[in-house]
């Protein structure tokens, strides 16, 4: 649409397709924030468990961050186009947990349990950027490596969940028996 658009009016249009970009704001139905709750929950004593689907799923995780950035460069074109936006590199679930766990000092493997009912019957196993465009015409690199983002989402939750608890809104008693179980 937005080229059709471009074209047919000559307006200024631009389009980003934008690979999962990733924050500690991004919600808990979210597979990498689903993880940083439940790596922070555990941590803290809140959960036992965190229950996922399909650890070998790859994924081209980015710092939503350096996404906006990246819209900004293009919008500061002379000309509209339209750009990939990602990392071009791709990482698993289970280093996703292999990192969030050790930021801790966990061992993911004794919290992480692999639960049939969030496999996906259509998963896509594989899903990279090419970023090379956007790289060569706007000059744009992400910034935020996935083990420094891992690591400021869990420190995120960590925080959040202790001022939750701090303000009464989290009770460890209630949580212990809890499991994190969202869909993945």
């Amino acid at each position: 649409i937005t080229v059709n658009y471009r074209e047919s009016f000559g307006i200024y249009a631009v389009s980003g397709i934008l690979f999962n970009h990733e924050s500690p704001r991004r919600g808990l139905e979210f597979v990498t924030r689903k993880v940083s709750y439940g790596v922070a929950k555990i941590k803290l004593g809140l959960a036992k468990e965190l229950r996922l689907g399909n650890l070998d799923a790859r994924r081209d995780w980015g710092f939503a961050g350096d996404y906006v950035r990246a819209m900004w460069l293009m919008l500061q074109q002379p000309e509209p186009d339209d750009y990939v936006v990602g990392t071009g590199e791709t990482h698993s679930v289970r280093e996703l947990c292999e990192i969030a766990f050790a930021h801790v000092g966990l061992d993911w493997r004794d919290y992480v349990v692999q639960d049939p009912r969030y496999m996906r019957p259509a998963e896509v196993d594989l899903l990279v950027a090419d970023p090379s465009k956007a790289r060569r015409v706007l000059g744009w690199e992400p910034t935020v490596t996935f083990e420094e983002l891992v690591k400021m989402m869990v420190d995120a939750d960590l925080k959040l969940l202790q001022e939750e608890m701090e303000r009464g809104l989290i009770h460890p008693e209630r949580e212990k028996s809890s499991s994190i179980t969202k869909a993945q």
